[in-house]
């Protein structure tokens, strides 16, 4: 894969160290056992020790997105910190302090933790720094004006002096903070737009990373569990006379829902748990399939639903033009991330701890301790890295089936999925229905309405902001609509599939919108006689950032140059998570139905690119993502059981599929847009397009159908 960002000119090599309680900590030159007490606490975010080490207090998690880096380089650059001498520890479970400024709650997600904490960070820094100037010229007996910062020192150029911050810490914290604190202006930053090297890169690389399922407190025991094949199913009876004859079993746990063996090893309790024989009440789920779940959401999405945005008058202006109409369907789709959930708790006289990598450390927190009948105060929750998130660690279940399992156990128990049990009792993407209509007048759309029906995550997972029955993720880049549109209507309907427990996942709402938008805007342009890309940049004139990204990519593919036979090129655009960002898929499907997806080409206007080469890395691997779902993605139902359960039914994009991607990044000075999620949203529609140019064939529906491209089927 290429990328065009050039090697960092500030590196720095750091170790990964693990507090003695249990806090994942990063540390350059310092590790955080040996820092010296900090005087200077300004605020929530900030602590300076006297020996001029800066301790950055992070509230967001490091899931592989890259944000250790990139978050600490907005405080850091209006702090004017030595970047050499940054320590970062993570944030404790505190919704009053790092609750995430757009969510409300204590959350990473929604690519939003450059957004979110783009100026609370930088006032933070820059407070800090105002401080600890008014501190060194209160020492000097001089103006403030005519002091500067750099590199963790206040200097002045009149008389030569210059103070490191830790010798000014104790001063400054006597210092009032100031409100309303300038920033920067961004021609100045010296660290916001660097391709710097990521703080979590070495531990990875040299195997001292200490992810969830590496947390190992004295005296642990493993556990291995299996819950109902059937949503909602409870244990019947159990035999476990064969389990606990093997050796290193050392007991068998049975709650109401699931059933845990407890080993000496992670292994003794694996085999141990398939020793067993269960039998279980799957109650009236288990006569539920995927034709009767798609039924029923079919059923649903005909009935109007609630508006989420209205423009001008949309039924009118689809009477009046040449009127096509589309539907749309995605399916249920498993998180599988590489570490499979896993948590690790101690049960004690006192209270409880835990071990875990999450994105919800303080919900966590509170569901254990409601579990348990706890004082929250009394769960002390270890954050460590994840080995992938995508939404799933936004949940507290495995947490909460560790301490039901934990309170059967004499001391601290690990308890880790099987990746059977990961696939089979996830939450799942959401099935989506789309049913778009759209009126063509003069070559331009003249009306435009947009039903979507499926699952409200939001609903479930933040009551406080489903209003007017309408879930603002499951309508969000369909709601934003980029393109000129006079008469434009979208509607949502909320229909809870059958059973099946839905969640968040990477991009959820957009990764479905986009793909049913931009297939949609393709078949608009075929209609209208234009081309797909002179099609979009015509309707967005009042949206030049997206129009730039378009053309730039259809310049860097070489749009409209020929190809082999069954070769396509395929374009989408969107605003998703505040980014703008247009795709090229180049893709060949042969007689047989096999895809080959031969080049990819991303450019992205995503604002200030903090960390230039994290923005490249995430649109990489969010491309893949999203990718694999399109072409292998799909989680069924048969009797009300998942029927996928390994990487041999549920496959991944494998290194040799993966095509040349390129990543262009506009330089900007706009406020930062997400991009995590971004990528994954792209390239779905970017295939299905392709695919359409090289065949002629339209799939309206997810994952590719190999039967339908080699015409052995209707689409």
């Amino acid at each position: 894969m290429s990328s065009p960002a050039g090697p960092s000119d500030l590196s720095r090599r750091g170790l990964l160290k693990s507090g003695a309680a249990g806090i994942v900590v990063y540390s350059f030159h310092l590790p955080v056992a040996q820092a010296a007490p900090a005087p200077f606490a300004p605020n929530a975010f900030i602590r300076i020790a006297s020996d001029g080490s800066v301790i950055f207090v992070m509230p967001q998690v490091e899931m592989g997105q890259g944000v250790y880096t990139s978050i600490a380089m907005i405080m850091a650059a209006e702090l004017d910190a030595d970047f050499a001498r940054l320590v970062l520890e993570h944030a404790p479970p505190d919704e009053a302090h790092y609750a995430n400024p757009m969510l409300g709650v204590q959350a990473t997600g929604n690519s939003n933790s450059i957004r979110a904490f783009w100026k609370p960070l930088r006032t933070a820094g820059a407070t800090a720094r105002v401080m600890l100037v008014a501190a060194a010229a209160q020492q000097w007996g001089v103006d403030a004006a005519s002091c500067t910062t750099a590199a963790g020192q206040v200097n002045h150029a009149a008389s030569g002096r210059k103070l490191g911050y830790g010798a000014l810490a104790a001063r400054a914290a006597s210092i009032k903070p100031p409100a309303n604190v300038p920033l920067k202006d961004p021609k100045n930053f010296t660290l916001i737009g660097k391709p710097l090297k990521r703080f979590d890169t070495p531990g990875k690389v040299n195997g001292k990373a200490i992810y969830g399922i590496d947390a190992m407190p004295p005296g642990v025991k493993f556990a291995a569990l299996a819950a109902s094949p059937v949503f909602g199913g409870k244990v019947g009876r159990v035999d476990d006379s064969k389990a606990k004859a093997l050796p290193g079993v050392r007991q068998v746990v049975v709650l109401d829902d699931l059933v845990a063996v407890v080993g000496d090893t992670q292994w003794a309790a694996q085999k141990g748990l398939a020793a067993l024989a269960i039998t279980w009440n799957e109650g009236a789920n288990a006569t539920i399939d995927s034709a009767q779940i798609w039924d029923d959401i079919r059923h649903a999405s005909m009935q109007k639903g609630a508006v989420a945005k209205a423009v001008g008058d949309a039924d009118k202006g689809l009477g009046d033009g040449d009127r096509l109409e589309a539907a749309y369907e995605l399916p249920f789709l498993a998180h599988a991330t590489m570490e499979p959930l896993n948590c690790t708790v101690h049960i004690t006289p006192d209270g409880c701890e835990v071990w875990i990598g999450t994105q919800i450390m303080a919900r966590v927190q509170s569901t254990v301790a409601q579990t348990l009948g706890l004082p929250v105060e009394k769960v002390t929750v270890h954050q460590h890295l994840l080995c992938g998130g995508f939404g799933r660690r936004l949940e507290p279940d495995m947490a909460i089936k560790a301490a039901r399992i934990a309170q059967h156990v004499d001391g601290p128990v690990k308890v880790v999925y099987s990746r059977e049990e990961d696939i089979q009792h996830d939450v799942y993407r959401p099935i989506y229905r789309h049913l778009l209509a759209a009126s063509l007048k003069e070559a331009k759309i003249n009306g435009w309405t947009h039903r979507i029906t499926g699952s409200s995550v939001v609903a479930r997972w933040l009551p406080a902001a489903y209003a007017k029955n309408v879930d603002f993720d499951a309508v969000d880049s369909a709601v934003d609509m980029p393109y000129a549109i006079p008469n434009f209507r979208v509607e949502y309907v909320r229909r809870e599939p059958l059973h099946v427990p839905t969640g968040f996942w990477r991009g959820v709402g957009p990764n479905s919108n986009v793909f049913a938008i931009e297939s949609f805007m393709d078949e608009l342009a075929k209609k209208a006689g234009k081309d797909p890309v002179d099609f979009r940049v015509s309707l967005l004139d009042k949206t030049p950032r997206l129009k730039s990204v378009i053309q730039l990519a259809a310049q860097k593919s070489g749009w409209g140059g020929a190809l082999p036979a069954r070769t396509g090129r395929g374009i989408a655009a969107q605003i998703s998570f505040a980014s703008f960002i247009a795709t090229v898929c180049e893709a060949e499907a042969d007689e047989n139905g096999n895809v080959k997806i031969r080049r990819l080409i991303s450019v992205v206007d995503t604002g200030i690119a903090v960390n230039p080469d994290t923005v490249v890395a995430q649109l990489q691997g969010g491309l893949i993502f999203g990718l694999t779902a399109a072409l292998y993605g799909n989680v069924t139902i048969a009797k009300g059981r998942v029927q996928q359960s390994n990487f041999h039914d549920y496959r991944m994009l494998r290194i040799n599929d993966v095509p040349n991607i390129e990543v262009h990044v506009i330089k900007s000075g706009e406020a930062p847009g997400g991009i995590g999620e971004t990528g994954a949203t792209a390239g779905p529609p970017a295939l299905g397009n392709a695919l359409y140019a090289a065949t002629g064939i339209r799939l309206r529906r997810l994952p590719v159908d190999r039967d339908v491209l080699a015409g052995r089927k209707q689409a």
